[in-house]
């Protein structure tokens, strides 16, 4: 097993494709097969499913692509050190759940150092995504919350996966919707007020997706339910059609612009109502310098917001 066959197997992984990932590596069809195929037979399993359509990771291959990443990873940073080109940018990723204060940090962060030495990514998405990012290293880093009523089943997928769940701050639930909606000049709104407007949640998909939902106090009954994909969508549907979301009440005006409103959800005193926002990574890793600067600016931003102070600003969770 050689390092070229990890990165090949890598390459192959990130494009679906025999082709294309000969494409992207310069070498022909058939010295990429012929590796495989000698990487398989070496390690005695199947990594990858070949059909008319592509290549898709058999679970031998999910787990054997996450270590390649690690030992990959490992030997890029030894080549950017001491190897004689010096010339390979440090990597940082990020994938989070709709948090725009997330955004807002990453963007404090990158003006901190030489965006000409490092390849930067942040990426928004859904739940499971932001935990599979992390346990194949695709992110250093992943952003998600817990609650009393999803807490035992993402805790039970981090511990499958090998990965650390790290509070930041503890949230009551706010309603979050725009400036224009009747609602929005109240101090504080209980459930049975929304139950006229559409609830805005994000599109999580997967048949275990219940526990995955972003907002908090999902167990409440929504008469009027809309999904969608992104924070944009969200927002363009509040101002369309008067909908709302529940979030944190963390939010980032300078991102998202002033038209919208963060109002406190009548506490029912239970724990359902509390967001423990945190962050994710592999359990025994030792973050990076750039991975430590990001949680720095993170603890910054949520140390400056008070909730209770952000009806007049904008932003999503």
């Amino acid at each position: 097993m050689t390092l070229q066959q990890l990165h090949y197997a890598i390459v192959i992984s990130e494009t679906g494709s025999m082709n294309k990932a000969a494409e992207v590596l310069y070498i022909s069809q058939p010295s990429l097969t012929g590796a495989m195929q000698e990487l398989e037979r070496e390690l005695g399993i199947t990594i990858f499913n070949r059909g008319a359509r592509g290549v898709t990771l058999t679970n031998d291959g999910r787990e054997f692509i996450a270590y390649a990443r690690q030992v990959y990873d490992q030997y890029e940073q030894l080549a950017e050190k001491y190897g004689p080109s010096g010339n390979i940018k440090k990597k940082f990723s990020v994938t989070t759940q709709h948090y725009s204060f997330a955004v807002k940090a990453f963007v404090e962060m990158v003006k901190n150092m030489d965006a000409s030495q490092y390849e930067f990514a942040i990426k928004e998405a859904k739940t499971r995504e932001v935990i599979d990012d992390v346990t194949n290293l695709r992110s250093e880093i992943g952003i998600l919350y817990l609650s009393e009523f999803n807490r035992k089943a993402i805790m039970k997928l981090l511990n499958a996966n090998e990965i650390e769940f790290h509070q930041l701050i503890d949230c009551k639930a706010y309603v979050y919707l725009w400036k224009g909606h009747p609602l929005a000049d109240k101090k504080s709104i209980c459930m049975e007020e929304l139950g006229g407007y559409p609830f805005l949640s994000f599109e999580q998909g997967g048949n275990d997706s219940f526990y995955f939902l972003e907002e908090i106090f999902t167990m409440n009954e929504y008469s009027q339910t809309i999904k969608a994909n992104d924070r944009a969508t969200v927002l363009n549907l509040m101002v369309g059609l008067n909908g709302y979301t529940l979030c944190s009440g963390i939010i980032c005006g300078e991102l998202n612009g002033g038209d919208y409103r963060a109002i406190p959800l009548k506490d029912d005193g239970t724990e359902s109502m509390t967001m423990k926002i945190g962050y994710i990574i592999k359990k025994n890793h030792i973050l990076s310098s750039l991975a430590e600067l990001y949680i720095e600016k993170i603890r910054e931003y949520l140390q400056g917001s008070d909730p209770q102070s952000i009806t007049e600003t904008g932003g999503l969770k």
